[in-house]
């Protein structure tokens, strides 16, 4: 028994979301929550604003979590207000009330970048290598490596 693997060509996003109404859903779900995180967050004090986040929307409620309860119970004497404001946008016409949750919330980090460098030392001896090289290919690359090399060069002699 041989197994004939399916050559098939990547399609474009836009065709992919046309045709699977999942994914579309879901893109269609997770704008509408980041436009009422983006709302709320608007009309909130300014020192609760990087606390609070929208964390999805079912049952006609939405979910608000935070970090820590003492935002929340204060979210929860201003619930009215909040659902006025939200009423306010399209596609939550129909929310009649939050669900309030207490949970860790971790802000996404950059990865930390790693800066590489090239001793000048390096860089000259690399150089040196591409002019003792006959292969043109090789050459280029080579001259390229070493043009990252630190441009500083050896303190001057006083």
């Amino acid at each position: 028994m041989s197994i004939k693997v399916k050559r098939s060509r990547a399609q474009p996003i836009k065709s992919v979301l046309a045709s699977s109404t999942e994914v579309s859903n879901l893109l269609r779900q997770s704008r509408l929550i980041d436009q009422a995180q983006c709302h709320l967050r608007a009309h909130l004090p300014e020192e609760m604003r990087p606390h609070i986040y929208v964390g999805g929307f079912s049952n006609a409620r939405l979910t608000v979590i935070s970090g820590q309860a003492t935002w929340l119970a204060w979210l929860r004497f201003e619930q009215r207000r909040l659902l006025e404001l939200l009423h306010q946008l399209p596609g939550f016409e129909a929310v009649t009330g939050f669900h309030f949750k207490v949970r860790p919330v971790r802000p996404v980090k950059a990865p930390e970048r790693y800066h590489r460098s090239l001793s000048a030392d390096a860089g000259e001896t690399i150089a040196q290598c591409a002019d003792d090289t006959d292969d043109p290919r090789l050459k280029r690359a080579l001259e390229r490596l070493a043009s990252h090399a630190d441009k500083k060069g050896p303190p001057p002699n006083a």
